[in-house]
């Protein structure tokens, strides 16, 4: 991901839906939308022309389709990272994202805050998957018996990092816009622990509240995770 500004491919065929959307992004400090594309064809064909750091793709184009181009796009840039837009989240399509190679995705009408952070987040290299996902994650992959998922996601190698291997799964289900009851199901520990944590996160970060601890970690690198496997 670049340093500087977030470099964003918007594929959307909705013209109206893409207007707002690209009305809100252009607002946010940080990113920019550098091309956009109608149709599947039309996006693969960009992503080897702009110097990008994430696409932002619909999966109902018209043409191929938006998961067919996800793995278009996917099998030409394995480091590119592409969070899908759509309007369903049935487990089926679900399982046909992860086979594309989509870091994650958005229902659309989320917030276009919660929007600009799962950009931000798959752009450094975490996901974005909800409840749904995640189990149908959890029933595809089989995982080593010690050792949760999270922690596949979590990436602990970063030097100097104030946080211990709990928090870091802590901000990793964060950024993916979890409750505090969702960590604490997640990660087999009480709602109280993870209040805890998350008071210890945002000290620690410097941080006034979640968003903002979510953002800090995201630009030092600190929730970076390894989730192309999916």
């Amino acid at each position: 991901m670049s340093s500087t500004r977030l470099k964003i491919l918007l594929v959307e065929d909705d013209e109206l839906f893409l207007l707002g959307l690209r009305v809100r992004l252009q607002q946010e400090p940080g990113l920019e939308i550098v091309a956009e594309a109608e149709d599947g064809e039309t996006a693969i064909e960009l992503t080897s022309q702009y110097p990008l750091d994430i696409v932002l793709l619909d999966v109902g184009l018209p043409g191929i389709g938006g998961i067919e181009a996800c793995r278009q796009i996917k099998q030409q840039h394995p480091q590119l990272p592409v969070l899908v837009l759509t309007s369903h989240s049935q487990q089926a399509l679900i399982s046909r994202l992860i086979e594309a190679g989509a870091q994650g995705y958005c229902l659309k009408g989320i917030p276009a805050e919660k929007l600009v952070l799962a950009l931000r987040s798959v752009a450094a290299g975490a996901s974005w998957w909800d409840e749904t996902a995640t189990k149908e994650i959890r029933s595809k992959f089989t995982f080593n018996s010690n050792v949760s998922e999270i922690e596949y996601i979590a990436n602990t190698s970063i030097a100097a990092n104030p946080l211990t291997q709990r928090e870091q799964e802590i901000l990793v289900l964060l950024a993916q816009g979890k409750t505090n009851q969702q960590i604490a199901n997640a990660l087999y520990i009480t709602s109280g622990t993870v209040r805890v944590h998350v008071h210890t996160i945002l000290h620690k970060l410097e941080a006034r509240d979640r968003i903002q601890a979510v953002a800090v970690a995201i630009e030092k690198g600190l929730i970076a995770g390894e989730i192309s496997k999916y």
